[in-house]
């Protein structure tokens, strides 16, 4: 259930960012951790890799705190989730 629900955040935010002007570096990093989640709900992560992964997340989270608040919340979302499920 979880892992699904991260993929819908994903594909919602994926949805968000295209309707948004955001910088190449922020595009980049969006791209970083989405295929860093996949990754890690396709195998067995490390308490290391998710820590990594939700580190990912605040950065990106940070990025769209002033410019871009609806992406904000589906990456917070996200985060939530993952800390959740202890991917």
């Amino acid at each position: 259930m979880s892992n699904e629900k991260l993929r819908e955040l994903l594909g919602t935010l994926h949805e968000e960012i295209q309707k948004t002007d955001v910088d190449a570096d922020t595009r980049s990093l969006m791209r970083e951790l989405d295929s860093d989640i996949h990754n890690l709900l396709e195998t067995s992560a490390t308490e290391n890799d998710t820590n990594s992964v939700v580190e990912r997340a605040r950065q990106l989270e940070a990025e769209f705190s002033t410019s871009h608040p609806v992406a904000e919340r589906f990456v917070r979302e996200i985060i939530d989730t993952l800390v959740k499920i202890g991917v």
